[in-house]
């Protein structure tokens, strides 16, 4: 009866060992690849350097209004890309075409992108958008638009058609 006592304890032993080498293991495996996630996360988010690039559509001219990024900076003419959830850059204005760009209103059409872990949105998205600046005014020394209007053209990110966001 000793002997098997002993063999059993072996067998425990050994049962037990093979068990935290595999959870070791399999915990390793999970940091690792939540590293590469993270990694892959952050080159695909809408604030990318990619989608900066974009941005430089000019800068003041013939005294029209620009947009401030996040409501700070330098006033921007015909932004291609506004910042729509300054917070976390969640929600960024991409790819914006302005079909008519006054001293009182600017109308263009592009894409709201939507990162996965803003608005609840299980994955990342792109959403086709109209979107419509409007309060011009002076802000800080500079002649800048004080509000967005986005009207999203079918689906959207937070179930409602139109959103509108104070850029001042």
């Amino acid at each position: 009866m000793t002997d098997r006592d002993g063999s059993r304890w072996v067998r425990g032993r050994t049962a037990l060992a093979a068990f935290a080498v595999v959870t070791a293991l399999a915990a390793g495996g999970v940091w690792f690849s939540q590293a590469s996630d993270r990694a892959s996360a952050v080159d695909a988010a809408p604030k990318t350097s990619a989608a900066q690039d974009v941005k430089s559509a000019g800068r003041s001219s013939a005294g029209l209004p620009g947009v401030r990024a996040c409501g700070i900076g330098e006033p921007e003419i015909k932004p291609r890309v506004i910042t729509l959830t300054c917070a976390d850059a969640g929600m960024v204005a991409t790819a914006i075409a302005w079909e008519r760009y006054g001293a009182q209103e600017a109308e263009g059409k592009g894409v709201v992108q939507v990162e996965r872990t803003a608005a609840g949105v299980a994955t990342d998205s792109a959403f086709p958008a109209t979107f419509r600046l409007f309060g011009a005014k002076t802000v800080d020394g500079a002649r800048v638009f004080t509000g967005l209007e986005v009207t999203y053209e079918r689906s959207t990110p937070l179930g409602d058609t139109t959103e509108m966001y104070n850029l001042a």
